[in-house]
């Protein structure tokens, strides 16, 4: 009976502490993509440090190394990466951080006033980019919210308070009378 309800608390625990809703999207890995602007530096490596832009492969065309397929890594893999390559006959003990100088856009289409690409932000969610976007038309059904995330085959109905991560498509739906 001890060891039941010990099992119950430390299921209870873990629940509580797992994100939820919007909370859970933003908490998603973010994995790079085209148009995303990255800050590398080479530690005590000047030359070899700067803002670069991953193209529309996914690739990262460094100094002395040339291109590393960065897209769809995580910041912590792609560094990694970086650093394999740093190591494989340039430099003996490569020490790189890699950060997201400008993420890439999101779209936002359908029933706003104002539809197209805009720079992405930490922390947007559906209605700050409803927001961005000029705010809804008057035909908007503001429940009929449809996100496709980058890379995603297919786009998934969600609330106003949703995450938006960048490369994401927002749909805002007609309603009709």
């Amino acid at each position: 009976m001890r060891a039941v309800l010990l099992r119950i608390i430390l299921i209870a625990a873990v629940l509580w502490l797992l994100p939820g809703g919007a909370e859970a999207d933003a908490a998603r890995a973010y994995r790079l993509g085209a148009s995303d602007a990255l800050r590398v530096t080479v530690f005590d490596e000047p030359d070899l440090s700067g803002t670069f832009s991953v193209d529309g492969g996914g690739r990262l065309a460094l100094p002395l190394i040339g291109e590393v397929r960065v897209g769809g890594l995580t910041l912590e893999e792609a560094e990694a990466r970086i650093v394999a390559r740093l190591a494989d006959g340039y430099l003996k003990h490569p020490r790189v951080a890699l950060e997201v100088a400008n993420y890439r856009p999101f779209y936002i289409l359908g029933e706003v006033r104002n539809p197209g690409q805009y720079p992405y932000a930490e922390g947007m969610t559906v209605m700050k980019a409803v927001a961005l976007a000029g705010g809804f038309t008057y035909r908007a059904d503001e429940d009929d919210v449809e996100i496709t995330a980058a890379g995603a085959p297919q786009a998934r109905d969600v609330p106003p308070d949703t995450a938006v991560m960048p490369g994401d498509t927002i749909r805002i739906g007609e309603r009709f009378f």
